[in-house]
């Protein structure tokens, strides 16, 4: 029951089209997804650890995978940011587990957010990629409610091997990206 976009989807119906729809002749020139990229930002939470340690687990848990600190470069002082200070807490999914971490995110996350109308066009940048922001940690699947402290944001980035919007939105419209109807 395969709802959300698949390597196999890709593979067979996706690529062909792009390949015909923008006149490649080769298979490498069409656009892809690379990777996919789940990030938190602790903001003023950064010298909590306990709260560093809550979106270190609930990354873990939705994506099966060990995250990573990122730490600032340089020091802001209007930020009272320091330089190595944490600053976030990422993930970076590619191939199977990219793919599968994408199916579930149609078939089972968005559906769970109130009023869900679709992922907004716009949020395509010039370069094919795309990234949908979550104000709360709840519609996924694998955060239960009653488990957690803390609810806090995160967000998907969408990193794709296109030189253009269009084909980016070309690209992701194939694959069953839900688009908010205009």
């Amino acid at each position: 029951m395969s709802m959300g976009p698949t390597l196999t989807t890709y593979t067979k119906e996706v690529l062909p089209a792009l390949k015909k729809e923008f006149g490649y002749s080769n298979t490498f020139q069409v656009p892809r997804i690379m990777s996919v990229t789940i990030n938190v930002g602790v903001g003023k939470l950064s010298k909590d650890p306990e709260f560093i340690s809550v979106a270190e687990q609930t990354l873990t848990r939705i994506t099966g995978q060990k995250t990573v600190r990122t730490k600032a470069k340089k020091s802001i002082a209007g930020f009272k940011l320091r330089a190595g200070q944490i600053v976030g807490v990422m993930v970076t999914m590619r191939k199977r587990r990219m793919y599968d971490f994408l199916d579930r995110l149609f078939t089972f996350t968005l559906p769970r957010i109130r009023d869900f109308r679709g992922i907004d066009a716009k949020c395509v940048d010039a370069m094919g990629n795309i990234t949908i922001g979550f104000r709360e940690n709840l519609p996924f699947p694998e955060i239960r409610p009653d488990e957690i402290e803390r609810v806090h944001g995160l967000e998907v980035s969408i990193r794709t091997s296109a030189h253009s919007r269009e084909e980016g939105l070309r690209l992701f419209t194939l694959l069953g990206f839900p688009f908010r109807k205009k």
